[in-house]
């Protein structure tokens, strides 16, 4: 290294309570050291560059399935309630997403037009109707989202009690 360079500059992490907190006015430190702070810090950068590149391929997945944030979260929520054996119905959709029934009609449409879900009479209430997911959007969904998740969750487990718990 030439003498005469300055050695690069770090920024401070913002998850460093240390720079964010130094008074610990919010976040107690004590009974750790350095060390252990240092560990929790990157856990929790990981965390964020997880959640952010998790957030851009939601998008791109988004965009591929030409859908907005709401209508992926209608298509999750069909999708989950068949594989728990469930119906699912515009009532039960505009509950979840806590939208009015118009708005459901609204987002059915934009996703029957879509060729992502298909209506049809609900097998044993005839006032309502049934809510499915085309094959193409089960399986497009289940290789992003559902990958996604899946990565999360593996993470997650291998996680022992102990650094569970920080």
């Amino acid at each position: 290294m030439d003498p005469h360079t300055e050695p690069p500059v770090t920024e401070p992490s913002i998850m460093d309570p240390r720079v964010m907190d130094p008074h610990e006015e919010l976040v107690r430190r004590s009974g750790l050291d350095d060390g252990d702070v240092d560990q929790v810090v990157r856990v929790l950068e990981a965390l964020r560059h997880w959640r952010e590149t998790e957030r851009r391929a939601s998008e791109a997945s988004r965009r591929y399935m030409n859908l907005g944030e709401t209508d992926m979260k209608a298509v999750r929520f069909v999708i989950a309630l068949r594989n728990q054996g469930r119906v699912a119905t515009p009532g039960a959709i505009a509950a979840h997403l806590g939208i009015t029934t118009a708005s459901t009609t609204k987002l059915l449409d934009r996703l029957v037009a879509g060729g992502h879900v298909r209506r049809f009479p609900h097998p044993s209430d005839r006032r309502s109707l049934a809510i499915e997911v085309s094959d193409e959007t089960r399986r497009v969904a289940r290789e992003t989202v559902g990958r996604s998740h899946a990565r999360r969750f593996d993470a997650a487990a291998r996680l022992t009690p102990r650094s569970a718990r920080s």
